[in-house]
């Protein structure tokens, strides 16, 4: 007898859950950085044990829409929510209970889906601050048990993954047993890239910044060339992007190379452009070309 289902996770920007699905999926499916909304689209990894496999939707941050590009972010996690076999609430334990919590524990109750709470960083935190947010996580109200976990060394995840395998309907797997993620090759490429600007820049920039992969061309060496392009809105965050003699903009490749090579396992050639598209973020066409539904 297997089982298989989705898992949506749900909570907070910067609770840990594009981590925590790595960890438990056991690969980088997801980027991660201590940015809001680096999560912007659906991100699903694949975790496959001997006659179970969870699929880890890795949603976006909960947040109020401020345009058409967090408004489909919000619509996403409203509709996979509802859709999910089962809900992983993610709670910063670093951080008080605030609104943002609240409110998506409201909203995982009003989807009627089984439950599952997951307190991550408790690796930072000592015992009486355990116990403490542990307690504040109890008063929520989501039904269902509580974790104290860490998806940055591994700990507690076991116990957490047996309850929510115990949770998935019975039946086949839905994914062969060696694929770790369903995103396109191209997407995952954007995304490496992505990660790497958002590690080297702070205050606007992150959110005004999106990547394209163009083309993908094969050459007879075996060696494979990205030409990809890093849109901004204005000349100014251009600028910052390409950095002085164009010093950012080759870092960021350099960087984004090496995790790139490292996820398809072979040699690349990255072909990185900046290029300024004023009010992308409201742009509903390239929001569709990019993949953010």
């Amino acid at each position: 007898m297997t089982r298989s289902g989705f898992v949506a996770l749900a909570g907070r920007p910067n609770a840990g859950k594009s981590t925590l699905v790595n960890r438990i999926v056991g690969r980088k499916v997801a980027i991660v950085s201590d940015k809001p909304q680096t999560t912007r689209r659906e991100i699903r990894g694949i975790a496959t044990g001997p006659d179970w496999q969870l699929v880890l939707v890795d949603l976006p941050g909960v947040q109020r829409p401020r345009d058409p590009l967090t408004e489909r972010m919000q619509r996403r996690v409203e509709s996979v929510l509802s859709d999910a076999d089962a809900v992983l609430f993610v709670l910063n334990g670093e951080q008080q209970i605030g609104a943002g919590d609240r409110f998506i524990a409201a909203a995982i109750e009003n989807a009627h889906v089984p439950a599952v709470t997951a307190l991550n960083k408790v690796d930072r935190l000592n015992q009486p601050r355990t116990v403490t947010a542990l307690d504040a996580a109890a008063d929520l109200g989501v039904n269902g048990e509580i974790f104290p976990v860490s998806a940055r060394s591994g700990a507690g995840l076991d116990p957490l993954v047996e309850q929510l395998v115990s949770l998935l309907p019975k039946g086949p797997f839905l994914y062969p047993r060696e694929d770790k993620s369903d995103q396109p090759e191209h997407v995952r490429i954007a995304e490496l890239v992505r990660e790497q600007v958002l590690l080297r820049t702070r205050e606007e920039l992150p959110h005004a910044v999106e990547v394209e992969v163009d083309e993908l061309e094969e050459r007879e060496d075996g060696l494979l060339v990205v030409r990809a392009r890093v849109w901004a809105e204005t000349e100014s965050q251009k600028g910052i992007l390409v950095g002085a003699g164009g010093r950012m903009v080759k870092a960021v490749g350099t960087a984004a190379r090496k995790e790139i090579e490292q996820l398809l396992d072979r040699r690349i050639h990255l072909d990185l452009h900046v290029r300024v598209r004023k009010g992308w973020r409201r742009d509903e066409a390239l929001l569709d070309r990019l993949g953010i539904e």
